[in-house]
């Protein structure tokens, strides 16, 4: 599940930025800018009701700029907030992204994003099904 936000993730910053690579690993020593990294932060489940738990994953979408310009820093914080707003998973579920906020440090871009999805656990030990006998033969009087 978590594979499949972060290509999410990937797939709508490369959609909506052309030209700028989105990086989901580590982030190489020597990278090319301008670019994103992509990076999970605090991810937490909350049991709610049984089987039925909350999962949240914070994610923290960094923002490298080629230009050290608060103007191309801006821009970009503006088209994240609508671009990340939802995405689509891949059996074409919509998660839509919460508590969206951002800060600048050392001129780039943090914008923080949460998504939250409902899990359903199955119980570890299945009860099985008995035996069952079918009679296939005609009534007698």
């Amino acid at each position: 599940m978590l594979n499949e936000i972060v290509n999410a993730i990937g797939l709508k910053l490369s959609e909506n930025f052309e030209g700028i690579d989105v990086h989901r690993e580590e982030l190489e020593q020597g990278f090319k800018e301008p670019c994103f990294f992509i990076d999970l932060l605090n991810p937490n489940e909350k049991q709610i009701i049984g089987n039925r738990y909350l999962r949240s994953y914070l994610f923290d979408i960094v923002y490298f700029p080629k230009s050290k310009k608060a103007q191309d820093i801006f821009e970009t914080l503006d088209k994240l907030y609508t671009v990340l707003e939802y995405i689509k998973l891949d059996d074409g579920t919509l998660v839509r992204g919460t508590d969206r906020n951002s800060r600048e440090e050392d001129k780039v871009l943090h914008f923080f994003v949460m998504y939250e999805m409902f899990i359903y656990k199955l119980d570890g030990e299945k009860t099985k099904m008995g035996k069952l006998g079918v009679n296939t033969g005609l009534k007698e009087e």
